[in-house]
């Protein structure tokens, strides 16, 4: 007699349920892990959307404009060769803010992280360093540019933001659609972005974003490992 070869169709059947039964049940497990990775930072926004709001209470709703403390920091004003040609670091902030925030330590990314030390990401400051970015602030051109913030009040903000049409921010509705200040990150399909950088962030697949409205959340991105 030859002895049977192989999986007959039930056995198939039988381990496909179970592994979908496990997926089912790791699934969320690994949700709620990438979830409690992201959540200091999401928190530090929280914090900084808070401290937004108290100051555009105390400056007659209008953000600051200070190019003059963005270009002045140490190193100066670095805007980016390749891409963007810009700066989006935010130590101007930390320092405008620092009134309205109980820590410089919220702008920090978590110890050891590979991006805490990247020239594009860090910016050093007489309170600290600042790891965070706020693309609509990266540019210290006269006039102020229509995509950038300073000096204006948000309803301003969403107004420009639609006529510049500038495909990096969009067409937004409103000030839930407008990205105030976020994680860093590279994208992989940014040719000029250098090999090791391709596709790095803070949080695996995705990033943490301040929103106008000062709403944070976190956004999947297929750009980013």
């Amino acid at each position: 007699m030859r002895e049977r070869v192989g999986f007959s169709l039930v056995e198939i059947l039988v381990v496909v349920a179970i592994l979908a039964v496990l997926s089912a049940l790791l699934f969320p497990v690994f949700a709620r892990v990438k979830e409690s990775n992201s959540a200091p930072t999401k928190s530090n926004l929280r914090q900084i959307g808070v401290a937004w709001t108290l100051y555009l209470s105390d400056s007659n709703e209008r953000f600051p404009d200070r190019r003059d403390l963005k270009a002045s920091l140490p190193g100066g004003y670095r805007p980016w060769n390749d891409w963007p040609a810009s700066d989006p670091r935010t130590g101007w902030a930390l320092i405008v803010l620092q009134p309205y925030l109980r820590s410089a330590e919220i702008w920090r990314l978590r110890p050891g992280h590979r991006l805490g030390e990247e020239t594009r990401v860090v910016q050093s400051t007489p309170l600290g360093p600042a790891m965070l970015w706020m693309w609509r602030f990266d540019r210290i051109d006269e006039p102020v540019p229509l995509d950038n913030f300073w000096g204006k009040t948000p309803p301003q903000c969403v107004a420009d933001l639609v006529v510049a049409d500038n495909p990096a921010a969009g067409r937004p509705d409103g000030e839930s659609d407008v990205e105030l200040a976020t994680d860093p990150y590279f994208p992989r399909t940014i040719a000029s972005v250098p090999p090791d950088l391709k596709g790095a962030s803070v949080h695996p697949g995705g990033r943490n974003q301040l929103m106008l409205d000062t709403r944070v959340r976190f956004v999947k991105d297929r750009r980013l490992n």
